[in-house]
């Protein structure tokens, strides 16, 4: 528990040490703009709790050493109210690895941050579109415009190849072989991987390549906006958004359902799971079980179909 002493002045941790840290996540872990962002503002709610409640009226200061686990159980604490869970855990899972961080730079002995459990949120089914949905969203965007061939582009490779936003928002007009049917992205952590895609997809960015000249590029990634820059990921999204809604989709659509959607349809076809695993570039299998509920309704459709005493 933070106490009176000896203290290191907040502002100090957040320039130098948050500031390190946040290098680091860029530099190293290669972690996407959002990621960062996101334990960006975690940390500075932590802190900014730290100098609310766990310090004495009359010293902003705080020895970040000091730091003890009941600190950061009172912290999470009064998180429940107001935050899901999974809201929770990832604040507890930034305040644990920058204080591991902080192990690695020398500043501390030991992370009391370990010693208090992750909350264990309920695993929600994926959302998803139906094929119908799917044809009707990429047939959305005007082929009459160099900006509708890039938004097909971009809804095409989406649900060709289950990429994340942060991954087709890095791909650059050397990433794709399209004669071997293949693109190279840099996922989470950095690392790289080959993705297949399909033929509808390769249509749609051979098609915005012929085009891509008219937005007068500026940068070497593959999709770029009116002005010739790099398409931010925000952009990607409203694009998704936009032809969802111009499709009547009834559903809140973004690039990660489409990710889904993905996964989900390549499962209940039969795609074997681990093979589904390498090409959404998941570590653990566990995360690509997700997607098993689909095989299980497909199969209790052909057991109500079927079976005499469905």
């Amino acid at each position: 528990m933070i106490k009176r002493g000896v203290y290191i002045n907040v502002n100090k941790i957040m320039i130098d040490d948050i500031k390190k840290y946040k290098s680091y996540l860029v530099a190293e872990r290669n972690y996407s703009e959002h990621t960062v962002r996101a334990y960006m503002t975690d940390l500075t709610q932590f802190m900014n709790f730290l100098k609310k409640n766990r310090l004495p009226a009359d010293t902003k200061n705080i020895d970040i050493t000091k730091i003890e686990e009941i600190d950061i159980r009172e912290f999470i604490g009064r998180l429940y109210n107001k935050n899901s869970k999974a809201s929770i855990s990832r604040k507890l899972t930034s305040i644990r690895n920058f204080l591991e961080f902080l192990i690695r730079q020398g500043k501390i002995a030991s992370n009391p941050a370990k010693l208090v459990p992750i909350p264990k949120g309920e695993r929600r089914t994926p959302a998803f579109l139906t094929v119908d949905e799917v044809f009707v969203l990429v047939e959305k965007p005007d082929d009459n415009e160099v900006l509708g061939v890039r938004d097909r582009a971009i809804l095409e490779l989406l649900y060709s190849s289950g990429l994340r936003v942060s991954e087709l928002n890095g791909i650059k007009t050397g990433d794709t072989d399209l004669t071997s049917s293949f693109v190279k992205v840099l996922g989470k952590g950095g690392v790289e991987r080959i993705v297949p895609i399909g033929s509808k997809a390769i249509n749609a960015i051979k098609y915005f390549l012929e085009k891509r000249n008219e937005l007068t590029p500026k940068v070497d990634y593959l999709f770029i906006n009116s002005r010739g820059g790099r398409l931010s990921v925000r952009s990607i999204a409203r694009i998704v958004k936009k032809y969802a809604n111009l499709s009547g989709i009834p559903k809140n659509i973004s690039p990660h359902v489409l990710r889904h959607t993905f996964a989900t349809h390549l499962l209940g076809s039969g795609a074997d799971l681990r093979a589904i695993q390498e090409m959404l570039g998941h570590k653990s299998l566990s995360t690509t079980q997700r997607y098993t509920h689909a095989s299980i309704e497909k199969i209790m459709e052909v057991y109500d179909k079927t079976h005499p005493r469905a």
